[in-house]
């Protein structure tokens, strides 16, 4: 779809007034909906992500039932990897694993560059639902720190030990690995944007891990090339930026391109605004938890939020991570509501 001038998220991205603050949730695709339980069947999520009509139908099923002013693209930061042959799958209940990670330039050899014919079935899908919905349509693609320490741990981390030893004893490996993976990054987000999506988002999850330090040596330099040259490819299209446990990367995380800037719940929206700039879009942050402790405590939750953004046009209503497999898809519905409700008088 082309989405019409003043719709509420796009314009919101841009800093604009909309007729109500728009809100949509990371990992709304799935998960915790009964009705994508029912048709999702066995296997990695990687197999249903192949199956463009399946993953159509996952990314429309919360649009349907939360009336969210976005769509985001049913997928996962591993499909480049996963879909280059370097060997990594998603274990449920685990998250990404690779059974041989990237330790030295031998495993390095395995991670080729992405081509937009290695996501074929992605570019499928969006086309479905460019045709479909209503609402804009979200890329999204992993950001390079995040990915490669999946790559490099071999599994999800609690300490990074790898990843770190990596960027300080072998950094012409790491620069290589990281300069791969926005490769990878740009075209497997632009490959989204020009089947049919409208906005995108880079996931740096895990990047509040590192120190401010590391990350401005190590990290900053290839996110910016991301932001950089998406912004060259496709001028007109906003992206959001969000990473876990960043309060202390945000001047850092900011400063990489023209992006929205997601906010976990740790951080205060007036208190980003008053350290990155007034005009600063921000996306974010009610507490997941907050959404499983039920209605009453999550409209409670989702009240604060909106009264730490004061009122500011630039605001995407949005959870600090994403939705929880034991959500109540009926708390979602009811946050959508209130927010809509709220921000429409």
């Amino acid at each position: 779809m082309t989405s019409l001038p003043g719709d509420p998220f796009l314009a919101a991205a841009r800093g604009e007034h909309a007729s109500h603050t728009p809100v949509w949730f990371m990992r709304q695709a799935g998960r915790s909906l009964p009705e994508y339980r029912k048709i999702r069947g066995e296997g990695s999520i990687l197999e249903a992500i192949k199956q463009p009509e399946l993953a159509a139908e996952f990314t429309l099923q919360p649009v349907r039932r939360h009336n969210v002013d976005a769509a985001v693209l049913y997928s996962d930061i591993v499909v480049p990897p996963h879909a280059v042959g370097f060997g990594i799958d998603v274990a449920p209940g685990t998250g990404p694993v690779a059974s041989q990670p990237l330790r030295t330039r031998d495993d390095f050899a395995r991670l080729r560059p992405l081509e937009r014919s290695d996501v074929s079935y992605v570019v499928d899908t969006v086309k479905i639902l460019a045709n479909e919905l209503k609402v804009p349509l979200l890329a999204f693609a992993g950001a390079p720190f995040t990915v490669a320490s999946y790559l490099i741990e071999g599994r999800p981390s609690k300490t990074y030990q790898n990843t770190k030893y990596m960027m300080h004893a072998d950094t012409q490996l790491w620069n290589d690995v990281m300069e791969r993976l926005v490769q990878h990054s740009v075209e497997f987000i632009s490959a989204q944007l020009s089947a049919g999506a409208e906005a995108f988002q880079v996931f740096d999850s895990w990047a509040g891990s590192l120190s401010r330090s590391d990350y401005d040596t190590f990290v900053k330099p290839h996110t910016t090339s991301v932001f950089a040259q998406l912004a060259e490819r496709h001028p007109e299209v906003k992206g959001i930026h969000f990473g876990i446990g960043c309060d202390h990367l945000l001047e850092s995380m900011n400063s990489v391109g023209n992006a929205v800037i997601g906010l976990d719940w740790r951080t205060k929206i007036a208190d980003a605004r008053t350290r990155l700039g007034a005009q600063t879009v921000v996306q974010g942050n009610l507490d997941p938890a907050l959404v499983l402790a039920g209605t009453d405590i999550a409209l409670k939750g989702a009240a604060e939020v909106l009264k730490d953004n004061g009122g500011h046009a630039g605001h995407i209503f949005n959870l600090g991570h994403g939705v929880q497999p034991d959500t109540n898809p009926d708390v979602l519905t009811a946050v959508v509501d209130f927010v809509h409700t709220e921000t429409s008088k």
